[in-house]
């Protein structure tokens, strides 16, 4: 589509179980691009394509589509809401102008919730709020609200009111329009009647609707001017409000339905379509010149030179499907681009419009477009594509560290090179995912983000990779950090070929307040006792060491390392000889301040009736947890957030189940590091 005002990005992103790939399935049965409903719970939604969604029932990799409503093009992506798949979730808003944030109605704000709340908060991206499940015992849309303004910290702009509840859920009533909007049980929620409001919901509407235009008045001039001379406020006026409120990021539109039920998505999209920005309203991205780091702004323009982010790669036994999302330019099919960070430059064979596994060939790229592209050898993550002539270098996502590992072995000598090739294409693929073998047992260990992440990397591997290998038990992925501050020095001697090698590096190290930084910085001793050529080396030396450990077992984290002084001698010192001295006095360093063992830290959310609350905590307290808070919720809940070590949380779903006969429910995210007590530290590490 050329008019890019009617282009919209956005993904659907939340709680586990809150309803996404419902609301999706569901849009795309509405929109036409699909004639059927696909169900989450029989296997058959078309968004969950891969075997291992349909076998669980949930959403592990963000899924693609391309749809059209009321003349305007939507690019929807479909995100996890697992914890240990929140890099989707990332990497997907990364590239998205918009999105759509789903909650339960019973649960309201969840632990996920929040998570991708501030992820959404991080990539400045625009949302609306859509309270699914109305329909369910127990739910309230006015709780649910409240949670949203008192958890999130947002400013709700409600659009919608329910009428009806749980099982008498018939529909919602549009405050803008003042009419309320009523689905039968008959068909598939094709078709609604607009009626006017019911008598007893009246009052109550006019009410909603006024402190509706009393707080888009704080953000739009035409209807603060009409609220304050008490003059009506007709609904085009106020929808302009709504939009304009949204997309500064200061507060969300709500609206409310039941998309298992057929009831409340169509509204939804009209929403979609007026509330959320084109890619021509949001700012134009800003990345640097990969040679001086200079600023450049690659204008929505496709007249402008071509500049795409890699956000994700999916690999199979036949290739690599690259997902960019173009910013700026045009791209056609046979296409060159050039890749800042490999500094290679590729040929884009293919060009595909995805819906979930399905691909549509299309000839160009345009700014606004989320395509795939096949051809591309050296693309990661987070790579941009753009002219060799006009290079640039944009911002790519942030992942987290990995917390949980597993060994993997080949059955076979003869298999090793094949899961060696197996496992750098799925680090391509997955940013939370790293492989690495262990100095001392030769095993190789893979790492992510949870057991559920580990296990499904698993199958991929066995199933659609076919890589014979027998896997251990997942265990938790410690880190280190230094007790205090240290200075040492390493050097390196060695004739290599006949010519001799030298090298001989000083460090500082410190420990840092935030554990999930590590700095390299120069003095003025250390840049001028070694050459400036040579400071490439020193830098890589210093940071393989601390992904390798130091001569221990797991990286290094927390930590400023400052370049003091260092010894070069003409025509003996190599790159080499300063990479590994600086390896050396980076160990030496860490030995000198003094190694301190950290284990990851996870959030947990845990809802229970209150009849089983003394048990609950009982066994948190015996899992080493920290309680953060208890909040009494209605119908006999209470809502706890703890800290606990993940060490102590592997089973901890069966045990749950178990101290609350199956009645609790629970959910979690890593959130930092702690350090280890000394009797521990010493069995993990030392």
């Amino acid at each position: 589509m050329s008019d890019l005002s009617r282009i919209r990005n956005i993904g659907i992103i939340a709680h586990i179980d809150a309803g996404k790939t419902t609301v999706t399935e569901r849009i795309l049965y509405y929109t036409g691009k699909e004639h059927r409903i696909g169900e989450v719970h029989e296997g058959a939604a078309k968004m969950d394509w891969m075997a291992e969604e349909q076998e669980r029932g949930i959403t592990i990799t963000a899924a693609a589509t391309t749809l059209f409503w009321r003349d305007h093009q939507i690019n929807l992506i479909d995100t996890p809401g697992h914890v240990d798949f929140t890099a989707e979730v990332e990497r997907s808003l990364r590239v998205l102008d918009g999105a759509v944030v789903v909650f339960d109605g019973v649960h309201g704000v969840e632990a996920q919730s929040e998570t991708v709340w501030r992820q959404a908060d991080r990539y400045h991206v625009p949302r609306i709020c859509f309270v699914n499940k109305l329909d369910r015992a127990g739910a309230s849309f006015d709780r649910s609200v409240l949670s949203i303004q008192r958890r999130l910290g947002a400013q709700t702009l409600v659009c919608q009111m329910p009428v009806g509840a749980e099982r008498e859920f018939q529909g919602v009533v549009d405050l803008l329009e003042e009419k309320a909007l009523l689905w039968s049980g008959e068909g598939l929620g094709e078709s609604f009647d607009i009626v006017d409001i019911p008598a007893d919901l009246a009052e109550e509407a006019e009410l909603h609707r006024l402190e509706l235009v009393g707080a888009v008045a704080d953000f739009d001039d035409a209807v603060a001017e009409a609220y304050l001379g008490d003059e009506p406020v007709d609904a085009d006026t106020l929808r302009a409000g709504i939009r304009s409120a949204v997309l500064s990021g200061k507060a969300v539109a709500v609206l409310c339905g039941t998309a298992l039920r057929n009831k409340g998505v169509q509204p939804l999209l009209d929403a979609v379509v007026d509330y959320l920005p084109s890619p021509a309203e949001v700012p134009a991205p800003r990345g640097e010149d990969p040679e001086t780091g200079d600023p450049i702004e690659r204008p929505c323009d496709p007249d402008a030179p071509f500049a795409a982010l890699v956000f994700k790669l999916f690999g199979d036994r036949h290739g690599d499907l690259v997902y960019m999302r173009a910013y700026s330019g045009t791209l056609k099919e046979n296409g060159h681009v050039y890749n800042p960070r490999a500094k290679r430059g590729e040929r884009v064979q293919q060009i595909y419009r995805m819906h979930a596994s399905q691909r549509e060939r299309v000839k160009e790229v345009r700014p606004g477009d989320i395509v795939a592209a096949v051809g591309l050898k050296f693309a990661s993550t987070g790579d941009t594509l753009c002219l060799k002539a006009e290079p640039v270098l944009l911002e790519p996502a942030r992942f987290p560290e990995t917390v949980l590992s597993m060994a993997i072995e080949p059955k076979s000598s003869a298999d090793r090179e094949r899961l060696e090739e197996v496992l750098g294409r799925m680090t391509r693929d997955d940013p939370t995912f790293d492989w690495r073998e262990d100095p001392e047992t030769g095993q190789t260990i893979i790492s992510g983000m949870g057991e559920l992440h580990l296990e499904v990397l698993k199958n991929r591997m066995l199933r659609d990779f076919q890589v014979d290998a027998n896997v251990g038990s997942p265990r938790v992925s410690y880190r280190q950090t230094v007790a205090a501050k240290g200075r040492a020095k390493g050097s390196f001697e060695k004739e290599i070929a006949g010519k001799p090698q030298y090298a001989a590096v000083q460090l500082a190290l410190e420990p840092l307040d935030n554990l999930e930084d590590f700095e390299i910085t120069w003095d003025t001793g250390g840049s001028l006792a070694i050459p400036q050529g040579f400071h490439a080396a020193v830098e890589a030396g210093i940071a393989d060491a601390a992904r390798s450990g130091a001569g221990q077992s797991y990286p290094v984290i927390g930590v400023k390392a400052t370049v003091v002084g260092g010894v070069a001698r003409a025509d003996e010192s190599t790159e080499l000889a300063f990479e590994v001295a600086a390896g050396r006095a980076f160990e030496e360093t860490v030995d000198a301040a003094g190694r301190l063992a950290l284990e990851p830290l996870m959030r947990v959310d845990i809802r229970t009736p209150n009849e089983y609350m003394g048990e609950v905590l009982g066994d948190l307290n015996r899992r080493r947890a920290t309680i953060l808070g208890t909040d009494a919720e209605a119908g006999d809940v209470t809502h706890i957030v703890a800290t606990v070590p993940l060490a102590e949380m592997f089973g901890y779903v069966g045990m749950l189940r178990s101290l609350s006969q199956g009645r609790a429910a629970h959910g979690m995210e890593p959130t930092g590091y702690q350090a280890l007590p000394p009797a521990m530290a010493a069995k993990v590490l030392f």
